[in-house]
């Protein structure tokens, strides 16, 4: 039981999630992604093999709401899932099953996809949105995180607080970002500590990682060490 966000940022391509529950290590079961597919949060009752079904038929071409039909095919709890995501040019789609705890919702925008359920109450989506339509200014992953932030305060998952994750994904193996907070107090205050530290320390070294058109990365120390320090002293100026 569980509210998250899931979006496509049109101006690098990127697939992002972020989401809160309290229930342990919610980032190691519900968010998805498939090159050529999308992105999406399987939660209430999760179903990976429904979540997974949604981005195979994706990946086959097909559209979001028959994609969604052909997932919950033969699936007898479907009325207590809540699966909803964006596809590969960010269309969002959203299943909130009839039976999906109180409160339950979703909201779907410009390649954006918001949704959730057992919250305190609609304001958790409505603060989530508004910070999201409005955050454009920040950097994607940012945005996101702000998102979350914006639901926590409006009280989020009505049972309380336990585990946040924070994924975005591009073109590359690796991600850009990759962060959970499995079992915690306050998580998403807890994330956006990790994410502070991430942005300023980790960002650097990924940007010298192998990629698919350079196979080979940076690899030479003292090269490496004279780009990531470039990078920090870039990104302390003004």
């Amino acid at each position: 039981m569980t509210w998250s966000i899931v979006a496509r940022d049109r101006s690098s391509g990127q697939f992002g999630i972020a989401i809160a529950s309290r229930v342990i290590a919610v980032g190691a079961m519900c968010p998805m992604f498939r090159d050529g597919s999308g992105a999406l949060a399987s939660q209430s009752y999760t179903s990976p093999v429904a979540g997974d079904r949604m981005l195979t038929a994706l990946a086959g071409g097909i559209e979001p709401a028959a994609a969604m039909d052909s997932a919950l095919d033969g699936d007898q709890g479907h009325m207590w899932r809540q699966i909803h995501g964006v596809d590969a040019t960010g269309k969002p789609f959203a299943h909130t099953g009839a039976r999906c705890i109180d409160w339950c919702g979703d909201w779907p925008g410009d390649a954006v996809s918001i949704a959730g359920n057992m919250l305190v109450g609609p304001q958790v989506l409505e603060a989530t949105v508004a910070a999201w339509t409005g955050g454009d200014s920040r950097p994607f992953a940012d945005r996101l995180l702000s998102a979350l932030e914006a639901g926590q305060e409006e009280g989020g998952d009505k049972r309380g607080r336990q585990s946040a994750a924070l994924i975005v994904r591009g073109t590359e193996v690796h991600a850009a970002v990759d962060l959970r907070v499995d079992e915690h107090s306050d998580p998403v205050a807890e994330l956006r500590r990790i994410f502070d530290q991430f942005w300023e320390e980790r960002r650097p070294y990924l940007a010298t990682l192998p990629t698919r058109e350079n196979p080979s990365g940076i690899y030479d120390p003292d090269e490496r060490e004279a780009f990531i320090a470039a990078w920090k002293t870039k990104a302390a100026k003004p």
